[in-house]
């Protein structure tokens, strides 16, 4: 029997939202590489807001969540306080 307490569940919108189609690759890129793509995919995906919303709230620091970059995280983080 899995333990369920070590894992949390994934929310709702990930498994409706179109990276989880993509792959990691696109939205994990390697330091320096671009994000492009991943920010093509998020700008044609219904879950973008809740993708964001999740990332900031659970302060995210890698990839791109919600079409931005963590560069874009922290500038949208630092103007909203």
């Amino acid at each position: 029997m899995p333990n369920d307490t070590l894992t949390p569940a994934a929310p709702a919108w990930q498994a409706q939202a179109l990276c989880a189609e993509t792959g990691a690759d696109f939205f994990f890129p390697e330091p320096g590489s671009s994000v492009r793509e991943a920010k093509r995919i998020c700008a044609m995906c219904d879950m973008r807001p809740a993708c964001l919303e999740y990332a900031l709230e659970h302060d995210e620091r890698f990839g791109v969540w919600g079409g931005l970059s963590e560069k874009e995280r922290l500038t949208l983080r630092r103007t909203s306080r």
